[in-house]
């Protein structure tokens, strides 16, 4: 887990704290391999290695460029990762994967997620989501139970921004009814999260889930911990 703060950082001007969701609040389950195998199962693709389509996945995720969270994009991502055998699979495996991630089931949500969500709205603060994502991110916040915490949504795909563009963290703190710097984002993404969130005169921390982080460590001095 890291941080970047400064040293002489005053926790009590925070009033809001914005939040990343993948890999911050939920993450795919079992994984991202394991949702994908199923998939083509149901379409007569068998014999997948679900380890080996999540590390293909990273792959493929991390030499994407430009990537605007479109079905198109999502649907290249998927061939990216299935290699050789996306020949093996029809047309109609490409929408129906891109929906098995729009249901709940598809997903965990970190253990230490409500407990925190819930001790900063007792305390007053408000709360959001920003995330780079698409249509389907609203609805499925709902179907987990976690759109109830929040007191605003910033999707990149409604916002016309992603980040670590200051535009999306710059709405978010407007839809708060906060200024930039009230605001504290907490993400997974070093890049997007920490140095767009600075950027745009946010705090920031980050969690690494690799790396056991935990959102209760991260928040306890707004909680007086």
């Amino acid at each position: 887990m890291t941080s970047c703060l400064a040293n002489d950082w005053n926790w009590g001007r925070i009033k809001g704290v914005t939040f990343d969701v993948g890999g911050t609040l939920i993450e795919p389950w079992p994984s991202v391999g394991h949702v994908y195998a199923a998939v083509a199962a149901e379409f007569g693709v068998r014999g997948l290695e679900p380890d080996a389509l999540t590390r293909a996945f990273v792959s493929a995720w991390q030499g994407r460029v430009h990537f605007n969270y479109s079905q198109r994009e999502w649907f290249e991502i998927v061939r990216l990762t299935f290699g050789a055998r996306a020949g093996e699979l029809p047309e109609a495996f490409f929408p129906a994967v891109y929906q098995r991630f729009a249901r709940p089931d598809a997903w965990r949500i970190y253990e230490d997620v409500r407990p925190a969500l819930a001790a900063l709205s007792a305390r007053g603060f408000r709360l959001a989501a920003v995330s780079n994502w698409d249509e389907r991110l609203v609805p499925l916040l709902g179907r987990l139970g976690l759109d109830e915490y929040f007191d605003a949504l910033v999707v990149s795909c409604e916002a016309g921004h992603t980040k670590p563009a200051p535009e999306i963290f710059h709405l978010a703190a407007r839809r708060l009814r906060l200024e930039p710097n009230q605001v504290l984002h907490i993400g997974d993404s070093e890049r997007e999260d920490v140095q767009g969130a600075m950027a745009a005169g946010l705090r920031a921390r980050r969690i690494d889930r690799r790396g056991n982080g935990d959102l209760r460590t991260l928040i306890a001095p707004l909680l007086g911990g």
